[in-house]
C-alpha cells in the first residue's frame, strides 16, 4: 500500500468520525438547545418573487407633508443637494415661488435638472408632491 493510499484512508477515517460524533452530539441536544441555534443560524432576510408577499406595504392612504418629505425629499432638500431648494430657505425658494405654483408643481412631478420625477416618490399622488412643497416651504 502507498503512502497516498493510507493518507486517503485516515483522512476518510477522520471523517467518518467527525461526521458520527457531530450527528450523537445532535440527538443529545434539549429542545430548548435546539431552538436557540436555530434562531442563531436562521436567515437574516427572504427574498420575494414576483406574485410572493410584497416586502413594503403599499400606502393605505394619503400622505401628508412631513410624511413625504420626511422619507424622499430630505436626502437633497435639507442641505441643498446638486442645487435643491433648502427647506425654509427664502432666498432659495424665491425664484421657483415666483414662476408660479403649477409651474413649481409640474417641475415636481415631472422632474427638472438633477431632480427626478416625484423626487423618486413613484407612489407618490400628485397631491402627495404638492403636499410636500408645502411643507417644505412653510414658515418662510
Amino acid at each position: 500500500m502507498s503512502l497516498m493510499d493510507i493518507s486517503r484512508r485516515l483522512i476518510c477515517v477522520l471523517f467518518t468520525i467527525f461526521g458520527l460524533s457531530s450527528a450523537a452530539f445532535a440527538a443529545n441536544l434539549s429542545q430548548e438547545e435546539y431552538d436557540t441555534i436555530a434562531e442563531r443560524i436562521k436567515p437574516v432576510g427572504s427574498v420575494y418573487l414576483s406574485g410572493d408577499e410584497p416586502v413594503a406595504t403599499a400606502p393605505s392612504g394619503p400622505r401628508d407633508g412631513a410624511a413625504v418629505y420626511g422619507t424622499f425629499c430630505i436626502a437633497c432638500h435639507a442641505s441643498g443637494v446638486s442645487g435643491a431648494p433648502k427647506t425654509g430657505d427664502s432666498a432659495d425658494w424665491a425664484p421657483r415661488i415666483a414662476q408660479g405654483e403649477d409651474v413649481l408643481k409640474k417641475h415636481a412631478i415631472e422632474g427638472l435638472n438633477a431632480m427626478p420625477p416625484k423626487g423618486t416618490c413613484m407612489d407618490c399622488s400628485d397631491e402627495e408632491i404638492v403636499a410636500a412643497i408645502n411643507h417644505m416651504i412653510e414658515g418662510m
